[in-house]
């Protein structure tokens, strides 16, 4: 039974990491002023591809780090990589105007973060669902609901220091809060009971991970064009100012947080099978919104991405939960296997948009429109991740 500090420590640390896995996007306007780092919208994309790879790697590795060293160390290993990310993007902001130095510094950061959220992750979804086994669909909600206000709060955090002169106090202060993270958890037993989080990793993947995976993979994709790309439209394509366009992005992370708590309070009244097959139909009614608002209704770009922000809500926590529940003889390689193509995704969006824009013209509006899409096709597939013959694990 594991403690209530031990239960703080992990729910602590969905909340830092989700702060940290937004410090670049939420620093998207610093990224790319040409009173700052200067970055295209290719060079700003390039960013998030070796967080992607990283991240990718470093989930797909976990489950036999965690059987060799143990998922404590392998979510201490995480904490460490979240905090070198930190520290480099602080670092980076001396090296302003110093050729490309600035910018090695920036993909060694996001290199580092992808790390950090690989291992992170999976280790703290493990936990939640370990530490809660009569109610795992709920508690992992519940910290992905602690991720996702951690989420939010980055852009708000950005917008503060920006008008104070100091736009790197976020990352400084985040650095500061893993940093003590990690020390209040050197301590801490936080382990599995019976090694569940090591068992079946030996295991082959069955055929109905890759429906999982390909789930996690295109919600991937409809996540990050508005956690990544919001800024950048509302302010290009929308006329916004820079502060319209941290609110947007906030709304959009604020309304995810307040998601995933609200389906995880009426699981009784609205089952989670029916939440996970209607949200996605959501994010794609919100992103042909977003492609169809004129120029100059910034303010409706906000509403839009808040929906938006409903319709991803509780999608990726599921996924984990369900593909947990089913998937019994994999273990915890779920976990990261699902994260792995979740990353997938999000480097497909964070990279691919500034190719599409700047070799094939595409517009946003129109990149943003075939994001619905790919929220319809995630809606389908919905209905085969959760069949109706085994609606509680399927």
């Amino acid at each position: 039974m594991a403690s209530r500090v031990e239960v703080g420590a992990v729910y602590g640390a969905g909340l830092v990491q989700g702060v940290a896995l937004v410090a670049f996007p939420a620093s998207s306007a610093i990224l790319t002023s040409p009173q700052y780092y200067d970055l295209s919208s290719s060079a700003y994309g390039a960013l998030f591809l070796p967080q992607a790879l990283a991240a990718i790697l470093a989930a797909l590795s976990g489950t036999a780090l965690m059987r060799r060293i143990g998922i404590k160390r392998a979510f201490l290993a995480g904490l460490v990589g979240d905090l070198v990310a930190m520290t480099l993007l602080v670092a980076s902001q001396s090296f302003i105007g110093q050729g490309s130095v600035a910018y090695a510094m920036l993909l060694l950061a996001t290199t580092s973060l992808g790390v950090g959220f690989g291992l992170t992750v999976p280790a703290i979804n493990t936990f939640a669902a370990a530490f809660a086994p009569a109610a795992a669909d709920r508690a992992v909600l519940y910290l992905n609901a602690l991720l996702g206000l951690g989420t939010a709060l980055a852009p708000v955090l950005v917008a503060v220091f920006v008008g104070i002169g100091f736009w790197w106090g976020l990352p400084l202060v985040t650095a500061i809060l893993i940093g003590g993270l990690i020390a209040f958890s050197l301590s801490l037993p936080l382990e599995v009971a019976g090694q569940s989080a090591a068992r079946g990793t030996r295991a082959g993947l069955p055929s109905r991970f890759w429906v999982f995976a390909a789930f996690a993979l295109l919600y991937g994709v409809v996540e990050t064009m508005n956690g990544n790309w919001s800024t950048i439209y509302m302010t290009s394509d929308l006329g916004s100012g820079a502060t319209l366009a941290s609110v947007a992005l906030t709304t959009f992370w604020a309304m995810v947080t307040l998601g995933r708590i609200l389906f995880a309070a009426i699981e009784r009244q609205f089952p989670e099978t029916r939440t996970y097959r209607l949200l996605p139909f959501v994010a794609a009614a919100a992103l042909a919104l977003i492609a169809a608002l004129p120029n100059g209704d910034a303010r409706a770009g906000v509403l839009a991405f808040g929906l938006a922000g409903i319709g991803c809500s509780a999608l990726l926590p599921l996924t984990i939960s369900f593909g947990q529940a089913e998937l019994v003889a994999i273990g915890a390689s779920v976990a990261g296997g699902l994260i792995a193509f979740y990353q997938i995704g999000y480097g497909l969006a964070a990279f691919g948009v500034g190719p599409l824009q700047e070799g094939l013209g595409l517009s946003l509006a129109t990149i943003y429109l075939a994001a619905a899409v790919v929220a319809v096709a995630m809606g389908a597939l919905s209905f085969i991740v959760v069949r109706e013959s085994h609606p509680a694990t399927a």
